[in-house]
């Protein structure tokens, strides 16, 4: 084992149809990078013979039997990387999209005890809005700030990015076979990692595009799914941190905000009723209805500053 700071590192880098840049890839993996971890999630060209074709005895390659999603590649490289007893395990995609360079920014919070969960920030740059495709950026936006409320860090930016680095810790505590098995996993495991009081730091990395690669991030697929997914493990981190491990009365200020706005959306649609058949706004409805959101978005916001202060230590 070579070894980083004394730490053992496997680098896993899930794959499917990527043999225009997986050879790339893996050639320019620094040399401290004791294992290579490639899962090949049943591509369909011939990213397994690019890839048996590299002479490395680092390369330990896993084939799945049945197509599965880059989460589910993800969580078969971290469960060997546990199973082997490595010190920390990287997450690097098989498409050239993530720089070598940044490992060590990666590595070092985690090497260094600051950190057990370290993330690729492309967005700290300010040459991120020129080079991430606009549609990207702004659904990354969206996706990073509904992730900030679901998972409850507030501090972490750019939640699509998949460079990540976590330490042993972490990969014997998150159980991986329920981890989200597609394109959302990234923000399903920051509020997996929040339920366990895991440090997160975000690292500046570069973003890189246009080397070639192909994406199969369908924007269409995951419109819905990720949000959706993002407010199930919402309700799921509230209950088991706030709750079951410490009951927190930032939950009785989510649930009243929740319950406010729910409230007052039939006294809206009075409203709209009104206002459209006889143009005229009750006002005891209208009063009703503007106190029942002033009073929601209040709770709203007074829980979202309790989960904020309450994590903080966590940044």
């Amino acid at each position: 084992m070579k070894m980083y700071n004394k730490k053992t590192i496997s680098i896993v880098i899930p794959c499917y149809n990527e043999s225009s840049q997986i050879v790339r890839v893996i050639k320019t993996i620094p040399d401290f990078i004791d294992i290579i971890i490639v899962i090949d999630d049943v591509s369909k060209d011939n990213t397994i013979e690019k890839i048996t074709s590299i002479h490395d005895n680092r390369i330990i390659l896993i084939e799945h039997t049945k197509n599965s999603g880059v989460g589910a590649s993800i969580a078969t490289g971290y469960k060997w990387a546990r199973s082997h007893d490595m010190d920390i395990a990287v997450v690097m995609a098989g498409d050239g999209q993530m720089d070598p360079d940044d490992l060590p920014a990666l590595l070092d919070p985690i090497c260094e005890d600051r950190a057990d969960y370290t993330k690729g920030n492309r967005l700290f740059t300010g040459e991120a809005y020129k080079m991430i495709p606009k549609l990207r950026f702004w659904g990354n936006a969206f996706l990073s700030f509904l992730t900030k409320i679901a998972s409850g860090y507030w501090h972490v930016a750019d939640s699509q990015s998949g460079y990540t680095a976590i330490n042993k810790k972490a990969l014997h505590t998150i159980d991986w076979d329920k981890m989200y098995k597609r394109y959302g996993q990234p923000n399903d495991l920051l509020v997996r990692l929040n339920i366990h009081n895991m440090r997160v730091v975000d690292v500046p990395v570069k973003p890189v595009y246009n080397v070639g690669e192909k994406s199969g991030l369908k924007i269409r697929k995951i419109i819905f799914t990720i949000p959706l997914m993002l407010v199930r493990m919402f309700f799921t981190r509230l209950f088991k941190k706030y709750m079951i491990k410490n009951f927190h009365p930032l939950v009785l200020f989510y649930f009243s905000g929740i319950m406010l706005n729910v409230l007052a959306i039939p006294l809206f649609i009075r409203i709209l009723y009104f206002w459209i058949s006889v143009n005229h706004i009750p006002k005891v409805n209208f009063l009703a209805w503007m106190m029942l959101k002033i009073l929601g978005i209040q709770f709203l916001l007074f829980a979202m500053w309790f989960d904020m202060e309450e994590n903080r230590p966590l940044e």
